[in-house]
């Protein structure tokens, strides 16, 4: 095998592991109801936490409190989506093909 192949192959996979690295400890949040719902997402879009203010919690308006989540956890997906894309866009390598 062309050995300035396997050089390339190897700097490309430092190149990523670097970015998995760095998108693992990229932190992002985002909210809903006026801050009602928080979501903490890292950048390889793996939930790290969701906190939900009491106030919120009503049993009898559980669909409330469902939209809350899911419109805060789409956003924080969404946010997250685009931080990896601009790291992993940035990994520039040529020659392999």
């Amino acid at each position: 095998m062309n050995p300035s192949f396997l050089n390339q192959a190897r700097e490309l996979k430092s190149k990523l592991d670097k970015a998995q690295k760095e998108l693992s400890d990229t932190i992002v949040e985002a909210s809903s109801g006026k801050g009602a719902v928080k979501v903490t997402i890292n950048g390889q879009q793996k939930l790290q936490s969701i906190k939900i203010s009491p106030q919120v919690i009503n049993p009898d308006k559980a669909e409330v409190l469902e939209e809350l989540v899911l419109t805060a956890v789409s956003d924080a997906i969404a946010k997250s989506q685009k931080v990896a894309a601009k790291c992993l866009g940035g990994i520039k390598f040529h020659g392999l093909t």
